[in-house]
């Protein structure tokens, strides 16, 4: 593996802990730390002979002979500089927890990916053997089918309000400090009993002292995993705790005396392990020559060319910023960062911009003076301000520019996206899609009451598109023509249009606008995919792929908004004649016609080197006529398996093959 060259940025407690571990690495080796100051560097360097000292992160980073880098810094900057280490191409060890909360840690990975650098997550003991010796006996039921985790780990501290471990600025608090070492335990656990890597917590319960300074003194919780596993955790930073490990099964148990730093410096630890069968406990003792720190350097350097360690993978990671946000939540943290009026750059710490070149294709809706991005962002998905900043930036970044929300969706996701667009000062360069008056407030009065609250919580005075979310045919077509054209001419509206409404009664609202001398429909956002929808998700849903509904598409001047663009997941591995297990999919997709149009896509995704879902994308964006695909993701991996659709161009040929109108492509 050769030798791997170590910069450390940030000089505290930890920075050095890890530092005097890596000089027993079998593979790496100190050779610069960063510092907010020169002075702080200088001064961490007295301890470690002959190592380069910088006076900033960004000093560390244009390092050339750094080429990994060790992130010791308060939990709130775990984000900014795992992002710019792998802009500037260095491989990353960072301290747990990952980021702040999920969304961060989604940023962090992209980066890491995008760059193409290795990230983990640091949590020394996965990296020792007594967790790989925890693991091998939990998985051989060497105490049976485990039923409950019993794994605390809490300290007793009386800091000062401004230290980091009780400063809500600094995230501070016992479940993201140390509570992530036994959420992540659990897991894993539960995930050997199962025959997984890891598991994820399908209930998480959990109750916690917020002290003066507003974080967590000390908390519990209680998780529930599949295969009927609970597990008890405990953490706290003013409340200790004897931080033993204790794994029931339904014939033994398991005790880890020392689960978080067994060996810090080699040596010998042990696990217990008592059957109910036999008399005496049996102690199994595990020795490790090489100091806890180092075999964690060891394991970056192991696995470096894969990028992502099994010992902490990315997904693992995400899974346990998933369950503390989750655990937070049922407390009641929110940290200031996080609330929506405080996030005022992306995680990157830059101003917001988009990537030039990038592959987004845009059109033009008749009444939109902005060029409108192909695809369109939906906010129906969306619950905190960091979940929603970390999918709209990146959806902004990559050339998206439009956005579609609905009063339906209820007032959070609206204010997420004003609040979003205020932050980042983008209301004139993005498209926002307005829905209203839903069956049953389907009517002109409650369209014009919901328009207003709308705009509110969105923070702005227009919509670029307003949609009826539905149609109610006991009332003429005309009168939301009339009541459309009022918003036009007052400013709220630049261009409507109907989503679910037939192509009859669109064809009667632009009739009347024509001769009145109105503005009519400009879009109508129907479902359209290469799946045919056998059965509508939701009571009032209309589809637009029939052959009459395309052919009308083609002669007219209205652009199809369509939602649904990848059949919610048809198109995935998730969609087999076999697994049914998705109620909703097998209900509205399932058909011997939509399986042999997946068999098409399988085999010319193969053909193109992409994923099937991205052929079923292009397929909508290929047509005709003008389409905008509505796409949902709910994770920044969603984002990026979806855009190469966008690279894709198809034949007439090849969309009438794929839609099994042809025995065989041209």
């Amino acid at each position: 593996m050769g030798t791997l060259a170590w910069g450390i940025l940030g000089t505290g407690t930890i920075a050095k802990t890890f530092a005097k571990g890596l000089a027993g690495s079998k593979t790496g080796t100190l050779v610069a730390v960063g510092s907010r100051t020169r002075a702080s560097a200088e001064e961490f360097a007295k301890s470690f002979a002959g190592i380069r000292c910088h006076g900033s992160y960004e000093a560390l980073l244009a390092d050339p002979d750094v080429l990994a880098v060790y992130i010791s810094l308060p939990h709130t900057l775990h984000a900014l500089w795992t992002i710019r280490a792998a802009e500037a191409g260095k491989h990353i060890l960072c301290e747990k927890p990952l980021g702040v909360n999920h969304a961060e840690a989604m940023a962090m990975i992209e980066a890491a990916r995008r760059h193409d650098v290795f990230l983990m997550e640091a949590f020394m003991y996965r990296c020792h053997p007594q967790t790989a010796k925890l693991v091998e006996l939990v998985a051989k039921k060497a105490v049976g089918e485990i039923r409950l985790i019993h794994a605390p780990f809490a300290f007793g501290s009386n800091p000062p309000a401004e230290h980091r471990l009780v400063n809500n600025a600094l995230a501070g608090g016992g479940i993201l400090d140390v509570g992530c070492y036994p959420t992540s335990l659990s897991r894993l656990v539960a995930g050997a009993a199962t025959g997984l890597p890891f598991a994820e917590p399908l209930d998480v319960k959990g109750l916690g002292q917020i002290g003066p300074t507003r974080v967590d003194e000390y908390a519990a919780a209680i998780l529930s995993f599949p295969g009927g596993i609970l597990a008890e955790l405990v953490t706290g930073v003013k409340l200790a705790h004897d931080n033993i490990v204790r794994i029931y099964g339904t014939e033994g148990v398991i005790t880890v005396p020392s689960p978080w730093i067994p060996s810090r410096e080699g040596g010998t630890t042990a696990i217990t392990v008592k059957r109910h069968d036999q008399k005496e406990a049996q102690e199994i003792a595990i020795t490790s020559a090489t100091w806890l720190y180092a075999l964690e350097a060891d394991t970056v350097a192991e696995h470096l060319a894969k990028r992502q360690s099994p010992t902490m993978s990315w997904d693992d990671s995400l899974g346990n910023m998933r369950t503390l946000d989750r655990w937070r939540e049922a407390v009641g943290l929110v940290y200031d960062l996080e609330k929506p009026e405080n996030g005022r750059l992306p995680f990157h710490g830059r101003p917001l911009a988009v990537q030039k070149p990038n592959d987004m294709r845009y059109g033009k809706i008749p009444g939109v003076s902005k060029q409108v991005s192909r695809l369109v962002m939906g906010v129906d998905n969306q619950n905190t301000m960091p979940h929603a900043a970390a999918m709209f930036d990146d959806f902004f970044e990559r050339g998206g520019t439009c956005f579609d929300t609905a009063h339906v969706y209820g007032p959070t996701r609206e204010k997420l996206l004003g609040q979003w667009m205020a932050n980042r000062g983008v209301r004139e360069q993005v498209t926002v899609i307005v829905k209203g008056a839903h069956t049953p407030q389907c009517n002109p009065k409650d369209l014009d009451a919901q328009l207003e609250r709308s705009l509110g919580h969105l923070q702005t005075g227009y919509a670029d598109i307003y949609m009826m979310h539905r149609d109610n045919l006991d009332i003429p077509a005309s009168e939301f023509v009339d009541c459309l054209n009022r918003h036009i001419a007052a400013g709220r509206v630049c261009a409507y249009g109907g989503s679910n409404w037939s192509i009859a009664r669109v064809e009667q609202a632009n009739a009347y606008a024509r001769a009145k001398g109105l503005v009519g429909f400009s879009v109508l956002s129907n479902n359209f995919s290469l799946a045919r929808m056998v059965e509508a998700p939701w009571a009032g849903c209309v589809a637009a792929s029939d052959p009459t509904s395309r052919d009308w598409l083609r002669t007219h001047d209205v652009a199809l908004l369509a939602w649904s663009s990848q059949a919610r997941g048809f198109f995935t591995e998730r969609a087999h004649p076999g697994n049914t297990s998705d109620a909703e999919l097998t209900r509205c997709w399932y058909s011997p016609d939509n399986f042999q149009r997946k068999e098409r896509v399988e085999q010319l995704a193969k053909k193109l080197g992409v994923l099937p879902i991205n052929v079923a994308l292009a397929y909508v964006l290929c047509q005709p006529f003008a389409t905008y695909a509505l796409v949902g993701p709910r994770v920044l991996s969603e984002t990026r398996t979806t855009w190469p659709g966008l690279t894709i161009a198809l034949s007439p040929d090849q969309l009438q093959w794929l839609n099994l109108e042809r025995d065989r492509p041209a």
